[in-house]
C-alpha cells in the first residue's frame, strides 16, 4: 500500500477540529485507502475499534434506503461521550445524504469524514446546509514521487516515460502490460460515464457523451470554445447544441475525468472566459481510449506538469500576454510563476519561440521553460530552461 503522506498529512492536521472533512476525487484514485491509512493512524495513537465507524456505501452489504436509515444506523452505535470517528466512503450513494452529515455534525463528539466521487457532493444542498463547516481535500491519481515510492527507486527519465505511458491510478501498478491497463482504464472509464455522469445528470444519448469526451482526449492542451467544439462535432457529422456541449462538459469535468483551466490576460490584469484548455486528470485514460498512434508528447507533458501543480496547491491558469500564450500562470501567495512547456528545446528556433512569451512579460517574478531535454539548467536572461 503506498502511503499518501501528503493527503494523510492534511487529515491529521483537520483531526478533531469542528469542521467536515470531504475528500473529493475521481473514483479509484486513492480516497478509500487513504481512509483506510488514517483509521490505521487512529488506531496506532489509541482510539479503540469501538470508536471508529467506517462504512463503503458502495458496498451493496451496506446500503441504506434513505438517509434517515444511515443516520440511526450510526447514532445507535454511538455508546457514550467519547470522540467516535465517522468514515462515510462515496456518500453520494445515499439520497439526501447531506441531511444525514448534517445530522451528525451537530453531535459534539463525533468527528466526520467523508468522500465522494463527482463534484456535485459540494453543490446544491450541501453546500448550503454546510457553508463555513467542511473542508474539501481534492485527491487525485499518484504523483510522480508516490509513484517512485511504490518501486522504492530514485527518479530516472525511464521510469518518468514509464510514469506517463503506464497511468497514475494506484491499481494499474499492479498490471504489467500496456494491454491490461489500457482495458482497465477502460472499464473505469465506462463505469465512471455510466455512473457518475449520465445517471447523475440524467443523460440518455450516451454515444453523444461519449463522442464529446473522446474529442476532450483528443484536444488535450489545445484551446477550445464550447462553440468550436459544437461546431467541430457538427461538421463531422453529429449534429449537437452548444447548450448541450456545455452541459455534458460541465458533467466531464464535475466527475473529474477532465479539468478546465482558465486564462488569464496579463496586460489587462483579468480573468477571460473563452477558450479554456482541458487536461485529462491521468493522461493514460486517452490511450485507452483513443489508443496509442498521433500522440502529441508536448501536450501530454503539459498535461502532467499542470497535475503537479495543482497538486501542490497552485491556482493554475493559461496566460494570454498581447498575442502570446504562456503555457501556465500560477499563482500561491508568494505571487505568480510563468512556466512554458515543451518537449524539446535543441532547436534554436523552438528555443526562441518558447522564450518569447516569457521575455514579453514585464516583471520579476520566477520564469521557466520546462523540457525532457537532459541538458544542464540554462539562464536566458533570467528565464530558466
Amino acid at each position: 500500500m503506498i502511503e499518501r503522506k501528503e493527503y494523510l498529512d492534511r487529515l491529521k492536521k483537520w483531526k478533531d477540529k469542528d469542521l467536515i472533512k470531504v475528500i473529493t476525487g475521481i473514483r479509484r484514485c486513492g480516497k478509500s485507502t487513504l481512509f483506510e491509512l488514517y483509521i490505521d493512524y487512529l488506531k496506532s495513537i489509541g482510539i479503540d475499534d469501538s470508536h471508529i465507524i467506517s462504512i463503503n456505501l458502495e458496498n451493496p452489504d451496506n446500503e441504506f434506503d434513505n438517509y434517515k436509515q444511515l443516520y440511526k444506523f450510526i447514532k445507535e452505535k454511538l455508546k457514550d461521550e467519547k470522540q467516535y470517528y465517522v468514515f462515510l466512503d462515496e456518500i453520494q450513494n445515499v439520497d439526501e445524504f447531506q441531511k444525514a452529515v448534517d445530522g451528525l455534525y451537530i453531535i459534539k463528539n463525533v468527528d466526520v469524514y467523508i468522500t465522494g466521487s463527482n463534484a456535485y457532493l459540494l453543490s446544491g444542498e450541501l453546500a448550503t446546509l454546510l457553508t463555513g463547516r467542511y473542508i474539501e481535500i481534492k485527491m487525485y491519481p499518484l504523483s510522480f514521487k508516490e509513484y517512485l515510492s511504490y518501486y522504492n527507486k530514485q527518479p530516472t527519465e525511464r521510469l518518468f516515460l514509464d510514469y506517463i505511458n503506464k497511468s497514475s491510478f494506484p491499481y494499474a501498478l499492479k498490471l504489467e502490460e500496456d494491454s491490461q491497463i489500457d482495458e482497465y482504464l477502460d472499464s473505469l472509464y465506462n463505469t465512471i460515464i455510466l455512473k457518475d455522469v449520465a445517471q447523475r445528470k440524467k443523460i440518455s444519448d450516451i454515444s453523444l457523451l461519449r463522442t464529446i469526451s473522446k474529442f476532450m482526449f483528443d484536444n488535450i492542451g489545445n484551446c477550445l470554445s464550447i462553440k468550436k467544439i459544437a461546431d467541430t462535432l457538427t461538421s463531422n457529422g453529429r449534429r449537437i447544441s452548444v447548450h448541450t456541449v456545455e452541459s455534458y462538459l460541465d458533467a466531464l469535468t464535475k466527475c473529474y475525468i477532465f479539468n478546465k483551466v482558465s486564462r488569464f490576460d496579463i496586460k489587462g490584469k483579468q480573468y477571460l472566459q473563452s477558450k479554456e484548455k482541458y487536461y485529462a486528470t491521468d493522461v493514460a485514460m486517452r490511450y485507452a481510449i483513443l489508443g496509442r498512434r498521433n500522440i502529441d508528447l508536448g501536450h501530454i507533458l503539459e498535461n502532467i506538469v499542470y497535475l503537479e501543480l495543482i497538486r501542490r496547491g497552485y491556482k493554475v491558469y493559461i496566460g494570454k500576454n498581447k498575442d502570446k500564450e504562456i503555457d501556465f500562470i500560477v499563482e500561491n501567495k508568494e505571487g505568480f510563476t510563468y512556466f512554458q512547456v515543451a518537449y524539446t528545446t535543441r532547436e534554436k528556433t523552438t528555443l526562441q519561440r518558447e522564450l518569447m512569451p516569457l521575455q514579453n512579460i514585464n516583471n520579476h517574478y520566477p520564469k521557466y521553460i520546462l523540457t525532457m531535454d537532459m541538458d544542464p539548467i540554462e539562464d536566458f536572461d533570467g528565464i530558466k530552461k
